[in-house]
């Protein structure tokens, strides 16, 4: 589909839809596991795009809206065609996404949300006679599903940089590279660290930590943005640190400090994991979130130190950034074709894994024994030895991460061990459609963090 150059990108966020006339947007919706629907009534000159996250409700705590979930999403989308002048005998439909979770027996069928959500979608749109036009949905990876409603014409692309090929100048780095690379990294600063440990040790005095923030002005007007940011959502302004205390209270703005600091760290990568502007902030971000909110649903930790875990997890991949900018079609195509963990083709390309270049990091910032051990182990819970549940939370809010809010970065975590990891945090796969339900809408807002 080539569209025109004044044309405008819409990100069609999950658990949402988007409807137009004819006009110069083109939208798009990014997927994984979740699957995307676009329809259009070309007579008509209406169409738009729906982002489903789940097949049906998993009748956990309160529903969220109805398009989150495929069979009541699916409807509501087609009455809004409809309402906005579209003939449902005219719909045309693209469907994208459902990617598989792993490898799936036939005995583990709970981890295919992705399939069955297809398969939902293919039923009320048989029931609704309305014709699927092109289809590609399943396999293992992720793709982007795009509506242009100038043309109404759509297109599905794997989510990919596409870069020149160089991998046939790249050289790997010696071991003292790597060493070089991290101590490149600028130093972590004094008010993050500080906050990193007294969220272990739960004893601190907020008030004491807003005058420190308020004495660095680049994290003090970081906190500010996010503070006002549809993510956090409130419903009044932030314009100070101290405003921020008081509306938010102390835990929140807390985590909005330290999220603050570590986005200094993560926006310089942009040129090799990250896909988009902020991929990597965005998914440490969300990462953090979901890994808080697992803490929560299984009570294997404090909730807060989750937060802070998750945000942290993938620091290496900074210092790793410029090498697999050098090599980043390897680093797509490898992962994808042999269907390995993305932290193998490093092991592979550059004899180094960002895990193993986060641990080097984190010691040298001096970060504590659990962080070290979780940023080390992310991706193989199970060699943890400080806090393995913790690690383990981490692991699954960071494979969430990885097949629901796809885009941002590259990542390939493969589910081979998935149904023991998540037996050794007390679940079962038969629960992973409510563990997925457990994601904050506000995840899937991320990108507003960047307007």
């Amino acid at each position: 589909m080539e569209t025109g150059s004044d044309s405008r990108h819409l990100p069609v966020a999950s658990g949402n839809f988007v409807i137009g006339g004819k006009k110069k947007i083109v939208l798009d919706a990014y997927l994984g596991t979740c699957v995307g629907v676009a329809m259009f009534d070309r007579t008509a000159e209406v169409g738009g795009l729906l982002h489903i996250l789940l097949p049906e409700w998993t009748g956990y705590e309160k529903p969220w809206r109805a398009s989150i979930y495929a069979t009541t999403g699916v409807p509501v989308f087609i009455k809004a065609l409809s309402d906005a002048g579209a003939d449902v005998n005219r719909l045309e439909a693209w469907v994208a996404g459902g990617a598989l979770v792993g490898p799936v027996s036939q005995r583990d069928l709970d981890l295919d949300v992705g399939g069955r959500t297809v398969d939902v979608v293919h039923s009320i749109l048989k029931r609704r006679g309305i014709n699927i036009c092109n289809e590609e949905t399943g396999g293992y990876f992720s793709c982007r599903l795009s509506v242009d409603l100038n043309t109404f014409e759509c297109d599905i692309q794997p989510i990919i940089k596409r870069n020149k090929d160089s991998t046939e100048y790249f050289k790997k780095p010696t071991p003292d590279e790597i060493s070089r690379s991290i101590d490149a990294v600028r130093p972590i600063p004094q008010v993050a660290l500080k906050l990193v440990r007294i969220i272990r040790e739960s004893d601190y005095n907020m008030k004491q930590i807003a005058t420190e923030v308020k004495q660095d002005q680049v994290i003090s007007a970081n906190v500010i943005r996010l503070c006002n940011s549809s993510y956090v959502g409130l419903q009044k302004k932030v314009d100070t640190i101290d405003r921020a205390l008081v509306i938010m209270g102390e835990k929140l703005l807390l985590q909005m400090v330290l999220s603050a600091s570590m986005e200094l760290y993560f926006s310089d990568s942009s040129q090799g994991y990250s896909l988009c502007k902020g991929g990597l902030f965005q998914h440490a971000l969300g990462t953090a979130t979901i890994a808080e909110e697992l803490a929560k649903f299984t009570g294997r930790s404090e909730p807060q130190i989750a937060y802070t875990a998750g945000l942290v997890h993938d620091i290496g991949k900074v210092v790793l950034d410029k090498y697999i900018s050098a090599a980043s079609p390897f680093f797509y195509r490898r992962p994808r074709d042999m269907a390995m963990d993305l932290f193998a083709a490093e092991k592979e390309k550059i004899g180094f894994t960002h895990p193993e270049a986060g641990a080097l990091l984190a010691r040298e910032w001096g970060l504590p024994d659990n962080l070290i051990d979780i940023i080390r182990y992310h991706h193989s819970p199970e060699a943890a030895t400080v806090d393995p549940e913790l690690c383990h939370l981490v692991y699954l809010a960071d494979f969430l991460m990885s097949r629901f809010k796809v885009g941002q970065e590259l990542e390939r975590m493969c589910a081979d061990r998935f149904a023991a990891r998540l037996q050794r945090i007390g679940l079962s796969t038969s629960q992973f459609p409510v563990i997925v339900d457990l994601i904050p809408q506000r995840i899937f807002d991320l990108n507003s963090l960047l307007l």
